[in-house]
């Protein structure tokens, strides 16, 4: 027992500077952004509290921004996530073939996941500009042009498209690398079964990468619930045009630090949080348990 509970002492000696960081940024957040979820926060000379209950999360029953924050947000979701992985593993299958060059195309792949987040929205507006680099494409097909930054219709899929773009290298790493470690006997049976590559896409490769696909799912589930930063620049903050780029995130960042309601605003992050939970359960039992190897 004196062995076991020094070799404990000092694994979590080891690990207390992991702790202590977690604790203080991460689980001390978390607990107080909690408590001010049930409180009513005056921020004006000096802070005060003035408790609420559950009034904060009832009260986005009747608010319409955070109705269209959601609408927004989960269409984004719905497109983005399903189109993001397939072309990630569309992408990776390609350069997992023996095609000429593929290492070259690795790269070029890979830059955009490289590239800063800010300074990918702002090379994306300039392409979106009415007399832009995408438009000015377009014209030269002789195919209708679009008014991306300003047209309601348009904006979010505007943000889509670059979305899109930018993170599919990076499950597309992902999935390449999976890929790899797939054993080329079970292509080998295969093929002397008679099976061609789309059967062998299909009914091995994929199957085989499930485990990969529910990991690419859910990172993509939270990264897309979490989009602020290329809405907030697209629309200078205020979610438009017309509330059509207004995401959740963006409306907790508005009610915090522009009204000063930080009580309702911790309430919509704390349920947000419930949200990306809730749909990564519901992920983890529609994908199993199931696990690369056995």
């Amino acid at each position: 027992m004196g062995k076991k509970l020094k070799e404990s002492l000092s694994g979590y000696l080891f690990m207390s500077p992991t702790i202590f960081t977690l604790g203080i940024f991460v689980v001390v957040p978390i607990l107080y952004a909690l408590f001010l979820s049930f409180n009513d926060v005056d921020l004006l000379g000096g802070i005060g509290y003035e408790f609420l209950g559950l009034d904060n999360y009832t009260r986005t029953i009747d608010d319409e921004r955070a109705k269209i924050a959601l609408l927004n947000t989960a269409e984004y979701v719905a497109i983005v996530v399903p189109v993001q992985t397939i072309l990630a593993l569309l992408l990776a299958a390609a350069l997992n073939s023996n095609i000429k060059g593929k290492n070259l195309f690795r790269i070029i792949f890979f830059l955009p996941t490289v590239t800063s987040s800010a300074v990918l929205t702002l090379i994306f507006m300039w392409m979106y500009y009415p007399d832009g680099l995408i438009n000015n494409f377009l014209s030269f097909l002789h195919l209708p042009t679009y008014d991306w930054l300003s047209n309601p219709a348009i904006a979010l899929r505007s943000i889509m498209i670059m979305n899109i773009w930018a993170t599919a290298p990076f499950f597309m790493v992902i999935y390449l690398a999976a890929m790899q470690d797939i054993s080329d006997t079970v292509y080998e049976a295969a093929t002397i079964d008679g099976a061609n590559w789309w059967q062998k896409f299909i009914y091995i490769t994929v199957p085989i990468l499930k485990p990969v696909t529910f990991f690419v799912v859910i990172m993509g589930l939270i990264g897309t619930f979490q989009l602020f930063d290329q809405s907030y620049i697209f629309s200078g903050g205020s979610g438009g045009p017309n509330s059509s780029t207004l995401t959740i995130v963006l409306l907790i960042y508005q009610y915090a630090f522009q009204s000063l309601d930080m009580g309702y605003a911790s309430a919509l992050a704390v349920g947000l949080a419930i949200l990306i939970m809730v749909v990564t359960v519901i992920q983890k039992v529609f994908f199993g348990e199931e696990k690369l190897h056995d």
